[in-house]
């Protein structure tokens, strides 16, 4: 039983009404997500035909996404955090028609389009730190790993998917007809909202005057929880010093003859390796050791990587991406599990805020790393001393962080919840 291989766990999806809900709103809104980012390229690219009009689509999405989901951490702590996720989602929504307006006006004006992507940015990113508190308020503490896994697979089927939907909406009907498919996800998305219980932070106080804030100390309890600094470390020692992405192209010019069918094909060995650890997810779901499972799964990550950067024969590229992107996929979902079900659910929405941020930032800055590293030597110079450093730097987090290295999730009769409830985070209480 012990070795075990198990199927993608789906007691989540069985045995929670207002988790399918979620579940199914996410999954639309992320395929929604998926194509509208496609169509904002190529409409980019369309108005100004230049790669600076095209790279400022990161600096337009990544800006709102840092800042607002600071602040959406805050809020997320002070009120109800149902209701933020709808206003939130209801923004997103109104940007997507917004977007649909001005291509289907044949709108020529960049601005604009940068303008209404940075603000869907925004409301998505205020949203996301109370949109990640909740699996681990819907589900018992046993099951959020296999929550948080279904929502992980939806991600990596939207990211495999939702590009080639993009192109075939696109060339039948054009922009707008990729916006309106974003709006009507979004739609769908903020239904299953607002079928939710309501999910209030606990451990609020009042201010003067009867206001509410949420308790102090917010930021400081991961500096004081070794298992949440240390699982936060491990995320980003691996994306920060080996995310591959940005040297694909450079690896296809000099290593594969720039076919463009081989870019394509390195976007979708990594999906492919996260759908098919999404899939099995099963067997580390339902393993209490999560904190030893993700410095594991982000050592995989780091040496697979350095073995792409050696690999010659495209075969063997493909499957080291493949191994990368699975075990991208494990250490994500199980190192999210842990910082939920470690933090107190009065600080759980700043705390998530922290995580987003590192999870949105971290790749974009190992990204640069990245290029100007194989900009000063070469592509598998680069991939192979940043894959070995983030095994080297996950190794330091796991040798001096004894309680990541034996945390374990809390069983089903310890962090059992209804709907709304504590769930894991009541252990986490007990146990600090």
């Amino acid at each position: 039983m012990r070795g075990r291989v198990r199927f993608l766990d789906v007691r989540p999806l069985r045995g929670s009404r207002p988790f399918r809900d979620l579940w199914a709103g996410t999954s639309a809104s992320q395929l929604g997500g998926q194509i509208a980012n496609v169509a904002v390229l190529a409409q980019v690219w369309d108005l100004t035909g230049s790669p600076v009009g095209t790279g400022a689509i990161g600096l337009a999405t990544g800006l709102p996404m840092v800042l607002f989901g600071l602040l959406g951490g805050t809020l997320a702590d002070a009120v109800d955090r149902r209701a933020l996720v709808r206003i939130t989602t209801a923004g997103q929504l109104l940007t997507a028609v917004g977007l649909c307006a001005q291509a289907l006006a044949d709108s020529r004006n960049v601005l604009l389009l940068l303008a209404l992507v940075s603000a869907g940015s925004a409301c998505g990113a205020l949203g996301a730190p109370a949109r990640r508190t909740f699996p681990v308020r819907l589900l018992p503490g046993d099951q959020v790993a296999a929550g948080l896994a279904l929502t992980n697979i939806s991600f990596q089927v939207a990211m495999l998917a939702g590009p080639a939907v993009a192109g075939l909406v696109i060339a039948r009907w054009d922009f707008a007809a990729a916006y309106a498919t974003q709006a009507v996800a979004l739609a769908v998305a903020m239904l299953a909202v607002i079928r939710l219980p309501s999910m209030k932070p606990e451990g609020k106080i009042r201010a003067a005057g009867g206001r509410r804030r949420p308790e102090r100390g917010g930021w400081a309890v991961i500096l004081r929880r070794p298992t949440l600094w240390g699982s936060m470390a491990t995320d980003l020692s691996a994306t920060l010093l080996a995310m591959p992405i940005a040297l694909f192209p450079l690896v296809n010019e000099t290593r594969f003859e720039g076919d463009p069918r081989n870019l394509g094909l390195f976007f979708s060995a990594v999906a492919v390796g996260g759908i098919t650890a999404g899939l099995l997810s099963g067997t580390v779901t339902r393993r209490r050791r999560a904190g030893l499972v993700q410095l594991c799964a982000a050592g995989v990550w780091g040496l697979a990587l350095a073995c792409f950067g050696l690999a010659g024969p495209l075969w063997l590229a493909l499957c080291c991406l493949t191994v990368a992107g699975a075990a991208d996929t494990v250490s994500v979902v199980t190192g999210s599990a842990l910082v939920q079900g470690e933090t107190p659910d009065a600080y759980r929405g700043r705390v998530s805020s922290v995580e987003h941020v590192i999870g949105v930032a971290g790749p974009e800055l190992g990204n640069f790393r990245g290029g100007l590293l194989a900009s000063a030597t070469s592509a598998s110079f680069s991939l192979v001393a940043g894959g070995l450093s983030a095994v080297v730097a996950v190794a330091a987090v796991a040798a001096s962080n004894t309680a990541l290295r034996s945390y374990r999730t809390p069983s089903a009769a310890v962090g059992a919840a209804a709907p709304g409830g504590t769930g894991a985070a009541a252990s986490a209480d007990r146990a600090h």
